[in-house]
Parts: C-alpha cells; sequence; structure tokens
C-alpha cells in the first residue's frame, strides 16, 4: 500500500474571509520586526484576480488615452547604472505601447488605476487593511495619500537602480522577474535628503557604483510570491532570462501617513508564459 500523499499547505482563511479574496500572507512576526527595515519574503493570492489578464490590462490601458498625467512610458535601461531619466521616454499612448510590447522593449506605467476601474480601488482598500491590522494600527500616523499605480512592460526589459519613496510589497502575479535591493541606509541621510526638494522626489539620482555589493539582495519573483521593500531602499530589477519579448504588469498601491513620512506600495508583477514558482529569495552569488 502507497502512503497517503501529504495535503498542500495552504494559507489559513481569516474569519469571514472567502478562499477567493485576495490577500498578502504575512506572518505577523515578520511584519512587526523587519516592517522599514529590511527585505523579506512572503506569499499572495493576487495572482488568481481577473484584475491581471491581458484582456483587463488592455481594457484598462484604453481608459488612460485621455488622462496623459496619469501614464509614464519609457524604453529598457542599457544597464542597472544607466540614469534613470537617460532612458528614452514618451511618443506613444499606453494602448498603442501596450500593443507593440512584441516589437519593442518599453515599460508602461499607469498611474492611479483606482481613479479609473473601481475594482483597483477595492483591491487597494483590502490589501492596506490587512497590513494595517497585522501592524496594530498606525498609532499617530495619519494616511496622507492613498493611491496605487500599474507598470506594464515588455519581458526583456532593465529598470535602472532607483529608490522610491514608499515602503513596498512586491506580488508576483505569473512569470518570473529579479529583483535587486540594497538597505536603506545604502546612502547617507545626507544624500537622501537632496532628493526631498519641495515635497518632491527625484527617484533617480542613486549612483549605483556607491552600492555595497555585499548588501544586495535578490529575490526571484514567481507566481504567488513577493517581498517587502523597505522605504528609500536603492533597487533595479530586469529579466531572469534573455527571452526577448514576454509581457509583465505591476500593481502599485501606496499610501503615505504624516508622522513618519512613509508610504507603502504593494506591488504585483505578472509576466505570461514562464516557469512555475519556486518560493526561496536568492543571495547574489559576488564574483
Amino acid at each position: 500500500m502507497t502512503a497517503a500523499a501529504k495535503p498542500a499547505l495552504k494559507r489559513e482563511p481569516v474569519p469571514g474571509e472567502s478562499s477567493q479574496s485576495p490577500h498578502l500572507n504575512l506572518r505577523q512576526e515578520s511584519l512587526k520586526e523587519l516592517f522599514d527595515r529590511q527585505a523579506f519574503p512572503f506569499a499572495h493570492n493576487l495572482s488568481t484576480l481577473d484584475l491581471f489578464t491581458a484582456d483587463s490590462l488592455r481594457s484598462l490601458s484604453e481608459k488612460f488615452s485621455g488622462s496623459p498625467r496619469d501614464y509614464f512610458i519609457a524604453g529598457s535601461a542599457a544597464s542597472p547604472e544607466t540614469k534613470f531619466y537617460a532612458v528614452p521616454n514618451g511618443g506613444r499612448s499606453p494602448l498603442e505601447a501596450l500593443e507593440n510590447l512584441d516589437k519593442v522593449s518599453c515599460r508602461i506605467l499607469l498611474k492611479r488605476p483606482e481613479s479609473h476601474d473601481a475594482r483597483f480601488r477595492d483591491l487597494l482598500q483590502t490589501l492596506f487593511g490587512q497590513v494595517v491590522d497585522l501592524l496594530g494600527g498606525l498609532g499617530r500616523e495619519r494616511v496622507e495619500r492613498l493611491e496605487s499605480a500599474i507598470l506594464i512592460s515588455s519581458g526583456s526589459t532593465t529598470t535602472p537602480i532607483h529608490f522610491d519613496p514608499e515602503i513596498g510589497f512586491f506580488s508576483q502575479i505569473e512569470g518570473e522577474k529579479f529583483y535587486h535591493v540594497y538597505p536603506p541606509d545604502s546612502a547617507s541621510e545626507m544624500e537622501m535628503e537632496r532628493f526631498y526638494v519641495r515635497g518632491r522626489v527625484d527617484i533617480g539620482n542613486v549612483e549605483f557604483s556607491g552600492l555595497d555589493a555585499q548588501r544586495e539582495q535578490v529575490f526571484r519573483l514567481l507566481p504567488g510570491m513577493g517581498f517587502h521593500q523597505p522605504q528609500n531602499s536603492p533597487h533595479w530589477c530586469g529579466p531572469a532570462t534573455r527571452v526577448p519579448f514576454l509581457t509583465r504588469s505591476c500593481f502599485k498601491p501606496t499610501f503615505r501617513v504624516r508622522g513618519a513620512a512613509r508610504a507603502l506600495s504593494i506591488i504585483a508583477f505578472a509576466d505570461w508564459e514562464f516557469p512555475p514558482p519556486i518560493w526561496e529569495p536568492i543571495r547574489r552569488q559576488m564574483h
């Protein structure tokens, strides 16, 4: 007699939550200990959502055509150290860029999709609530901004070194992507201060050569897995393979709270036609 197969590990549902409800499977102990301090992995079920199918994203991109302030289109960087704003940008509408992803390498940023599709507003509120509940609330901090973004790109693209002025929870939807992250203190407070001028942030001014390679963490993102990124952590991301044109997308809810002047982003990537998930993050092998 053969032994019975072991049941697959499953996340225990939150009381009152259906198995189809979007969720981030965050360990409360890790979240409280490492939140905004150190990158760490987690699992999620966002890859099951219809919001991130190709047809859904194509339909959404059409709604942005009349809102030029709500999108940004750029090409792929030649290398991680490329200056962020040196990469060619503009020249196409989101739909035009999306329909040409199999011909040119580009990145499409759709800002505030919740203003164009109420389903993204619901998802944003749901994930925001889960993180805040696990943290035990925000204390004296209050939310100043709650919004999201979606990044759709060709599979061969590289996003050069930069930092985000928010705390992030990146969630892979489908496919494979490598994310290279450095601790938030990799740049000195004096260096970071110059980015925050009159309420504006220049996310591109990070000197790649000044980063300590021994402190780099590399996460291999695949469907159903993600990682937490502290605010102001320098990072860059690129394709896992050299296959030229495979589509990927990213959902990025953010909130900013007064007090710690922090923001949170929950990012979901979707790359089609890649292999099944591998759950272990990996650290770059230094040569």
